[in-house]
């Protein structure tokens, strides 16, 4: 991409992105991550009332009398994006491909990130780990983010979520919160995926186009998979033919959510033909 092509369209996201992130999600943002983040403060006496579950062992065989740890809320959170960027993202059937949904949901975020005062940091995988960007603060970061996402060619075509979690799980070791983008066309993640929703407070957001839900009945066509390259015909008049791929959807993303949610991660799920402002406001209000 040209720079003055890649510049105008930082600047276009960074305008809607900005704007929604500043009076529509700011608020809720806070509201649905504020004190999910617990540092370890200090130990004191057991008091009538306190959690058992707080009380410091170690402490309380020491001095024969229980204490319990004290924790208090980290005002300074961190924000990760793991961004699936494999060659099925560039596709779209609506008024955007997933792939630009993705970009403009991540840069919502993390403007509400960096707007809330907490760090932001970007991991885009395929089948392989294509780039990571360390968490950090301020708006020169966040248009960094945006210019990657928006110029990134990956090398690889293909989809591992496990690899992108098991990456994540070794690099990030301080709690987050992690929204992991992605058309979820992949399966073999539950291990990984367990790992990282104990250590951090893990969110699926699940994107898909309409005709990746549904076939349409046009008669015979020609299709390529996007990951793999392979060429094949598929006759759209076949009912058995419609049945099944509607079925491979709904398995995929079944596969998906009793997953996330069996590991006690949070999911979403987002079309191309819908609205993501609408989708982020039900998840953010419903986090409150």
């Amino acid at each position: 991409m040209e720079t003055s092509e890649l510049i105008k369209k930082v600047r276009k996201i960074e305008i809607k992105s900005k704007g929604l992130s500043k009076h529509l999600f700011s608020g809720e943002y806070h509201s649905a991550f504020k004190g999910r983040g617990m540092s370890f403060s200090e130990v004191r006496s057991y008091q009538y009332g306190d959690d058992v579950r707080n009380i410091d062992w170690n402490v309380t065989a020491r001095s024969g009398e229980p204490y319990i740890k004290v924790f208090e809320e980290e005002r300074e959170l961190t924000v990760m994006l793991l961004i699936d960027i494999s060659r099925s993202a560039f596709f779209g059937t609506s008024q955007q491909m997933k792939n630009e949904y993705i970009t403009e949901i991540s840069a919502v975020l993390a403007f509400s990130a960096i707007n809330n005062n907490d760090k932001v940091g970007v991991l885009f995988f395929s089948d392989r780990i294509e780039k990571f960007i360390p968490p950090k603060k301020g708006k020169k970061h966040i248009l960094r983010i945006i210019r990657e996402l928006l110029d990134i060619e990956p090398e690889g075509k293909g989809t591992d979520i496990g690899k992108a979690l098991e990456y994540f799980n070794n690099v990030v070791k301080k709690r987050s919160i992690c929204f992991l983008l992605s058309d979820f066309m992949s399966r073999g993640y539950e291990s990984p995926l367990r790992v990282a929703a104990r250590r951090h407070d893990l969110i699926g957001i699940h994107l898909y186009d309409p005709r990746e839900e549904q076939l349409p009945n046009v008669g015979l066509i020609r299709a390529q998979d996007a990951e793999t390259g392979e060429l094949r015909w598929i006759d759209t008049a076949s009912k058995q033919v419609r049945t099944r791929y509607q079925n491979w959807f709904q398995e995929n993303y079944k596969y998906f959510r009793n997953n996330f949610l069996r590991s006690g991660a949070d999911t979403m799920s987002i079309s191309t033909s819908g609205s993501y402002v609408d989708a982020l406001h039900q998840f953010f209000q419903r986090r409150s």
